[in-house]
């Protein structure tokens, strides 16, 4: 399988390490935090705000693009690239959360899964197969395979049966992306998902499943699922730890900064949430100092930017107080600036801390960044 993560640095005092991904839409360099179009679009924020802000690559969701607008549009498109105006790269999950989130209208089986239509009610059925093709015929430069996630505090029996479901799902869908691959133009990646729950055997077994396919990269799945903070990190951790390091790893699921700083000294280089979009949106930013809820009154007076040391143009240009009053007046711009600024905020941590890496300081990058942002966080 052709290599498509180069290393470029790895910090002498834990598994942080800095590099780059070669997709068929451009170089990635890694860390790096991906936005998430889940409809083909990053909310409130156009592809010239993201080219702006200096993002490579972005998510979308194979499960609500194939509810809509629908295969006959996506393939007449082309492409999800000229479709969403998008000339980067996309990974596109597979839709296995969505349809875990779907626990009431969906039935599994080795075949595939059967659900109800969260928008018209209506049947549809997935197999990993069709996973693969629907996400080809979208053009995604990293296509994600269909999984079966589990709940915090699921069984090991359903723990165990999700494993199996999930490698025998792997096996069958890198097949069908190989073969796809081989016989027409599509030239996009294809990672298999890391399960096992709350398991550690589990989550070995899956973990050496996943690595005798040698897949172009790894994701680990079945976190961020509503465990404590604690919890995440040490699965994560223990996870990681299992993994080979040339491969590129992905977290799916993080956005703040916490989360993501603990990945990154873990040594995971993606990583993707809608958090930063979706709380820009009720109000609440980030900022050096710590999260800002605009919705306080104790912005109304306040002529300050977000945060004094962010160089994006929402800081450079509005104040507290007057994103307070879009807030509170419910104006659209609200959510463009707020969602812009987050998400150029993450984007600037994620650079930063890959300078540290690059430098050999990462630990004490985080520990600085931390101190700062935590001690004044309510």
């Amino acid at each position: 399988m052709k290599n498509i993560f180069t290393i470029s640095r790895q910090d002498s005092s834990c598994a942080a390490r800095s590099g780059t991904l070669e997709l068929p839409h451009g170089k990635v360099s890694t860390p790096v935090f991906m936005p998430v179009g889940t409809n083909g679009t990053v909310k409130a924020l156009t592809a010239d705000d993201l080219n702006e802000i200096g993002f490579g690559i972005i998510l979308s969701n194979t499960y609500h693009l194939f509810l809509r607008p629908g295969m006959e549009v996506m393939a007449a498109s082309g492409s999800l690239h000229s479709f969403i105006n998008w000339n980067k790269n996309i990974l596109t999950d597979s839709g296995g959360f969505q349809v875990f989130s779907l626990a009431p209208f969906r039935k599994i089986s080795e075949e595939g899964v059967k659900f109800r239509s969260h928008i018209d009610g209506a049947y549809h059925f997935l197999s990993p197969e069709k996973v693969v093709e629907i996400q080809s015929v979208f053009g995604s430069d990293i296509q994600m395979q269909l999984d079966y996630c589990t709940p915090w505090g699921a069984s090991r029996k359903e723990a165990e049966k999700a494993l199996e479901i999930t490698s025998l799902w792997m096996n069958r869908a890198q097949k069908t992306w190989e073969e796809i691959r081989a016989n027409g133009s599509y030239k996009g990646e294809f990672f298999p998902i890391i399960q096992g729950n709350f398991f550690k055997d589990l989550r070995e077994e899956s973990a050496k499943r996943v690595i005798e396919k040698d897949s172009p990269g790894i994701a680990i799945g079945g976190l961020s699922v509503g465990e404590s903070a604690d919890t995440f990190f040490e699965y994560l951790a223990f996870t990681a730890s299992l993994l080979p390091k040339e491969k590129p790893r992905y977290v799916m699921g993080i956005g703040t900064p916490e989360y993501i700083l603990e990945a990154i000294e873990n040594g995971i280089d993606m990583f993707d949430c809608v958090f930063p979009t979706r709380t820009g949106r009720n109000g609440h930013v980030f900022s050096s100092q710590g999260p800002v809820s605009l919705k306080k009154a104790e912005n109304n007076l306040d002529f300050l930017p977000i945060d004094e040391e962010c160089g994006c143009k929402v800081c450079r240009s509005y104040s507290r107080a007057y994103l307070r009053h879009l807030f509170k007046t419910r104006e659209i711009l609200l959510s463009i600036l707020a969602s812009y600024h987050n998400l150029y905020f993450l984007h600037d941590l994620v650079k930063k801390a890959r300078s540290a890496i690059e430098e050999n300081r990462f630990p004490e990058f985080k520990r600085a960044f931390l101190k700062k942002y935590t001690e004044n966080k309510a």
